[in-house]
């Protein structure tokens, strides 16, 4: 695990795509090794209660919430992890240049950032800081949900609802994840 230290390693994709039961790996596989760990999850994120990060397969992993990422920074100064890991970047409060300053400040102190959010959102635009984010990254993992009308690789997390927000909270009942061929199918049938 000494090759990851002070790295950036970022999970990205669609929603159901297995990006935070990568980043719970990733986190495990440290705590084996003996490094000191924490996961933060944005209280933006409230699809379960408790400050844990879930996967889509029920397995878990003990965070502490926040609203932006200064408190990221505030207990790293308080705590000195070695690792630190953040789902659903994509919820973080913070402008984008905050969250890559602080991000490129913890890797300058040898501090090893796992990360997993969505590349894009409902429509296929991509997310900011995710965007920004990834060229930095020294492993970048593109993940891929299965496309539930046809089976092959999924693209985006196409929205069942017709909530026009960029941000709704949800997971099966509200989205779905397509590929580009299928995605594009449904746009032209809900604009048609």
């Amino acid at each position: 695990m000494h090759q990851y230290k002070g790295k950036l390693i970022i999970h990205t994709g669609s929603m159901f795509s297995g990006k935070t039961s990568s980043l719970e790996k990733d986190v495990k596989r440290f705590m084996i090794a003996g490094y000191k760990t924490v996961a933060f999850k944005p209280s933006l994120d409230t699809r379960h209660l408790k400050a844990e990060i879930v996967t889509h397969d029920n397995t878990s992993l003990q965070a502490v919430l926040v609203d932006h990422v200064n408190e990221i920074v505030e207990y790293y100064n308080t705590y000195k992890p070695d690792v630190i890991a953040i789902d659903e970047v994509q919820f973080l409060g913070g402008r984008v240049d905050e969250i890559v300053s602080c991000v490129n400040r913890l890797l300058e102190n040898n501090i090893t950032i796992i990360i997993a959010g969505l590349d894009m959102d409902f429509t296929g635009s991509p997310f900011e800081i995710v965007k920004e984010l990834m060229p930095i990254a020294d492993y970048l993992y593109k993940h891929h949900a299965v496309c539930v009308k046809c089976g092959t690789d999924a693209w985006v997390s196409h929205r069942k609802t017709k909530d026009k927000e960029r941000i709704v909270i949800g997971a099966t009942k509200e989205y779905e994840p397509l590929c580009r061929k299928c995605f594009l199918e449904e746009q032209m049938d809900y604009e048609g």
